[in-house]
């Protein structure tokens, strides 16, 4: 499983060196390359027989045009498939390669769907495969043309190439070595060669139900993988020590009842499961999630505020200095105003670090010493001249923004021989089902709850073409009230969507507004405002200046990319606008949408489309609820759990065929590495298994 993939039978050093460049480096990677889908070309239908739906059709096909519609953006490619019953109409959108893509000479197979379009049936977007190529496939892998495995295309490599070299590996498969260690009393799942013949099956299905029995062991092996990674994290996080902070009742209690906000059930909650842990010598290792404005930050600073009084320091580390500072400022306002509630009262001397922070040796000289008991910072906090005195709390913002080495330097600062307690906190809710397998070693703290007084945020989508007579009007309403609004682009100029059209294979953002454009355009639609913009690229400070003037409402129109997605608060903001909204995930959107809605005024978002299709069921789902939560799960449905983890992670978490909404698979994988978690010590016995599990539990672990 471990050769170089140069050694497999038909790949030559150009072929190798295509395939590493796609992340295929050895045999096990090839072979781990599974099937997209399956498909029956059996099954095809004649053109007199068509039904709606969807079909697999056999013929030729000519005719074939490219059209730009006087929408921008969108291209239509048309053509006419015909077999010897009849004739009908095919359409590609946005896929001009189809023009040149066929010979009419010979026949292929098209898979689509045939719908009514336009007052005509057409068949969709259909994909397609020459017939000759799916005959001979079949014939040298030994598999049957009514269970031929798809293969995704891999860069410039076509698909029927992964059939054909995985034909030359065919009499190799019996070789696989078995990869999980239980054997008895595993129901079914697991025996001797288990894994060579789930392997075998996926590639050459003798039928459907050969291949499905086969993916089933492999979704097995996948989620047990996951859930013993996570049950290992917990096992050695369990053996750390760290500093006990005793919870003084008298203390938090002053502080809650002076506060000028009664705190949810939700925060009370979850203060009361943070407090406790952080009296044991265990280091707590939770995930506090809640929805966008669940009111976080004070169940934080409640943390740190009985950290300080136990004598020791906290850490809370931002995404960006914008963040940072708000956590600041609204900590320093809140507790002065303690302090004048309660004299006497002595709570956490608080510091700002940033890139920007001016005296910075002075700042690092206090905190070293212990003058400073809160310090709240971006990257700043990780250089290695930033020292505590005693650090036994960390608050990890947005966590998911940090990779796993920015967050061990600084657990790293706590005293010698002592783990810090950690907190990480996400406004992007996980779903339960990743809660159970990748981070099955955290505790986990919710805030379903909004705080009173949020006012609810209702969501429209737009087809661009209805902004003049539906959008604008809209906006002019709000500005003359006083308020503001968001407008959201993707890419930052015209060089941006060049060089990203040319490096998306997607194609999502190569026709997307840019911000500079946009920018322009509404400043000359609403000259009695003043329009800016915001973007990545700008200087920390340039971007820190902006986002202080939209908050003084100096602007009152901010297009945007979404460097404002994470932290910014502008209570008198309450619409947003976000354009190009298909191109973005569901979590994104959510978040984006929490910018506004922050005050006391009704707010609203709308989703502008283009194109003309029906919205996407995400954008859908985003129209119908503002629940976190709900979407989170929704979101796992649609995207799978790679692309969500690997978001959050910086890293590739790789279920090819797993689903996490499988309740009874995980309930079974989770059993099994319980028990097999009780002696790691037997991962040793298991090189192939430790070395995957390393890989997993270096991903999925918060500390």
């Amino acid at each position: 499983m471990s050769a170089p993939i140069d050694t497999v039978k038909g790949v030559g050093p150009k072929t190798a060196a295509a395939l590493t460049r796609v992340g295929l480096r050895t045999v096990g990677d090839l072979i781990y390359c599974l099937p997209r889908v399956y498909e029956n070309y059996q099954a095809a239908v004649r053109i007199t027989d068509l039904r709606p739906g969807k079909v697999i059709i056999r013929g030729k096909i000519s005719d074939l045009r490219t059209r730009h519609t006087s929408r921008r953006r969108l291209t239509i490619t048309e053509g006419v498939i015909h077999d010897v019953t009849g004739a009908i109409r095919t359409v590609w959108f946005n896929q001009p390669y189809r023009a040149k893509q066929f010979d009419d000479k010979h026949e292929y197979f098209f898979t689509g769907k045939y719908e009514l379009k336009n007052g005509r049936y057409v068949l969709t977007s259909p994909s397609a495969v020459l017939a000759q190529d799916i005959e001979k496939t079949a014939s040298e892998s030994g598999t049957s043309s009514d269970c031929q495995p798809i293969y995704a295309a891999k860069n410039v490599l076509k698909p029927q190439f992964f059939q054909k070299i995985l034909s030359n590996l065919r009499p190799e498969f019996a070789k696989i070595p078995d990869l999980l260690p239980f054997i008895d009393g595993n129901p079914g799942y697991v025996k001797p060669g288990a894994r060579a013949e789930a392997l075998f099956a996926v590639h050459f299905p003798e039928n459907a139900a050969d291949a499905e029995k086969g993916r089933a062991y492999l979704a097995y092996e996948e989620i047990f993988e996951l859930i013993l990674a996570a049950k290992l994290n917990k096992h050695e996080n369990q053996r750390l020590k760290s500093i006990s902070l005793p919870f003084e009742a008298e203390f938090i209690q002053q502080i809650v009842k002076n506060l000028p906000f009664q705190l949810t059930g939700a925060q009370r909650r979850s203060t009361w499961e943070i407090l406790q842990a952080l009296e044991k010598t265990t280091p707590m290792n939770r995930l506090l999630q809640g929805d966008v404005g669940s009111g976080k930050t004070i169940v934080a600073a409640l943390a740190a505020a009985q950290t300080a009084r136990n004598g020791h320091q906290t850490a809370l580390l931002a995404p960006t200095a914008i963040l940072a500072t708000q956590h600041y400022e609204s900590l320093q306002k809140l507790f002065q105003g303690l302090e004048e509630a309660i004299p006497g009262l002595e709570l956490p001397q608080i510091a700002l670090l940033t890139g920007a922070t001016k005296q910075k040796p002075r700042l690092k000289k206090r905190i070293a010493y212990g003058e400073i008991d809160l310090v709240i910072g971006t990257h700043a906090l990780l250089t290695d001249d930033t020292e505590f005195n005693s650090l036994a709390f960390c608050i990890i913002d947005e966590q998911h923004r940090f990779g796993v080495n920015q967050r061990q330097k600084l657990l790293l600062k706590s005293p010698e021989g002592h783990a810090p307690h950690l907190l990480s906190m996400t406004a992007t809710p996980i779903p339960r089902s990743l809660q159970l397998t990748v981070f099955g070693d955290l505790d986990v703290s919710l805030l379903n709850e909004l705080p009173p007084g949020r006012q609810p945020i209702t969501t429209r989508i737009l087809n661009e073409t209805e902004q003049r007579d539906e959008l604008y009007p809209k906006m002019r309403e709000l500005l003359a009230k006083g308020q503001q609004i968001y407008w959201i682009c993707q890419l930052i100029d015209e060089s941006a969507k060049a060089s990203s059209s040319k490096t998306s294979g997607s194609g999502k953002t190569s026709g997307a507004t840019p911000v500079k454009r946009q920018a322009k355009k509404l400043q000359e639609l609403f000259p009695d405002y003043t329009v800016s913009l915001l973007h990545g690229k700008m200087k920390a400070d340039e971007k820190d200046q902006i986002m202080e003037d939209f908050a003084m409402n100096k602007i009152q129109i901010l297009v945007s990319t979404t460097v404002v997605e994470v932290g910014v608060n502008v209570p008198n903001a309450n619409m947003i606008i976000i354009q190009d909204s298909e191109n973005y995930g569901l979590a994104q959107l959510h978040q984006l949408r929490g910018r506004v809605g922050r005050g006391d005024q009704p707010a609203s978002c709308f989703l502008l489309t283009t194109g003309e299709g029906k919205p996407s069921r995400r954008l859908r789902e985003m129209e119908k609820s503002t629940d976190g939560f709900h979407l989170a799960e929704v979101d796992l449905k649609i995207r799978g759990p790679g692309e969500i983890y690997g978001a959050m992670q910086h890293g590739e978490l790789n279920l090819q065929v797993a689903s996490l909404t499988d309740t009874k698979l995980i309930a079974e994988a989770s059993h099994h590495a319980t028990e097999f978690a009780k002696h790691p010590e037997n991962l040793q016995n298991y090189p192939e298994l430790a070395s995957r599990i390393k890989k997993y539990q270096q991903l999925t672990t918060l500390n």
